[in-house]
């Protein structure tokens, strides 16, 4: 009988065997290395955009300053495309991502003017706290705080309504009876609280409220100033600017007063907007007591992802001695709290 077996037998001959069926080629060693360097491109893209605008001095247009906020974190995918570039043996792709991580890493340096401590003694030691209550969701967390840490100096942010009512509470105002509270919105309400009298201030220009004032510490006048310009997206970025400007020309015309500004600026040290604040003579107190990389933002995921947009800047005559970040249960963002010496 002939069969399909005996006939596969007779072509091959009782000793030989058939071939296996063909298996899909691998990928070539030049296939992986095209993969490898498209892999570094899109790796090295998004850092290089910010990297440039730091390095430029400029914020850019959307998406650049909300990039700049997270400058630090591009050195992991640098990294990574340091390793791509090798992979695929492209020297230009190589130089490039040295570039990018020089770049990067120059500017993650602290920003800012240093300081030197006076030896003398201060005429007083002032404690400031800045905290943003999320449209006042972390109201019971900010009333420990204030038991627990006793702040002199107050900037509280996105007071709401309910805030507002809890802060002109008798119980607050037995230990807080000096305070300025504007706003009626939950995001634009503000207020500063003060163990010292308070002359109140002109308001900085903002659709979110930015109130002033003017305490007397001890016979000294210290400027009290709360920071909370509008945040860099898409549809706020002229705002976002125009703020941050306001807040440059008061710091600018702060003339010989000491002056504090405190609060969620909504910008980060690499932000040009920020630093144009900074370079009026105002200075970081978390960058000169070495914590000018500490995230407050966004909680959960700060520390140690996040950005560092909560600030408290001192002028000439005030000198910061000890920073602490800490949660505020129901907020978005770490409070600060700064322990500043008045000379």
């Amino acid at each position: 009988m002939y069969t399909g077996e005996s006939q596969h037998r007779s072509q091959y001959g009782p000793d030989r065997v058939a071939p296996s069926p063909a298996r899909p080629a691998a990928r070539s060693p030049r296939g992986r290395r095209r993969f490898a360097a498209w892999l570094a491109v899109l790796l090295l893209i998004p850092g290089t955009v910010p990297a440039v605008a730091r390095a430029m001095d400029v914020d850019g247009p959307t998406p650049v300053p909300q990039l700049l906020a997270f400058l630090p974190w591009f050195l992991a995918p640098g990294w990574l495309a340091l390793l791509a570039a090798v992979v695929a043996r492209r020297f230009l792709l190589v130089a490039w991502s040295l570039a990018l991580l020089g770049t990067t890493a120059w500017f993650l340096q602290p920003y800012g003017s240093g300081q030197t401590v006076p030896s003398r003694e201060p005429s007083a030691q002032i404690r400031v706290l800045t905290a943003n209550l999320r449209f006042g969701e972390a109201m019971d967390a900010f009333l420990e705080a204030l038991r627990s840490h006793r702040p002199h100096l107050v900037s509280v942010q996105e007071c709401d309504s309910g805030c507002a009512r809890t802060l002109r509470s008798r119980e607050v105002r037995r230990t807080y009876p000096h305070q300025v509270i504007t706003g009626n919105e939950p995001a634009e309400g503000s207020a500063v609280l003060s163990v010292y009298p308070l002359a109140a201030g002109a308001r900085v220009p903002g659709e979110l409220s930015m109130p002033s004032a003017v305490a007397d510490v001890e016979g000294i006048d210290v400027r009290f100033q709360v920071a909370h310009p509008m945040p860099p997206m898409p549809d706020s970025m002229d705002s976002w600017r125009r703020e941050l400007g306001a807040l440059r020309a008061m710091a600018s015309g702060r003339g010989e007063t000491p002056t504090i500004m405190a609060g969620d600026f909504n910008a980060s040290q690499d932000h040009a907007a920020f630093r144009a604040i900074v370079d009026t003579g105002m200075r970081d107190s978390a960058r000169l007591l070495g914590r000018s990389r500490t995230p407050t933002w966004p909680v959960p995921y700060s520390p140690p992802l996040g950005a560092q947009i909560d600030h408290v800047l001192v002028s000439e005559g005030l000198t910061p001695v000890d920073a602490q970040f800490f949660e505020l249960s129901g907020s978005d963002h770490q409070a600060l709290l700064v322990d500043v010496r008045l000379y």
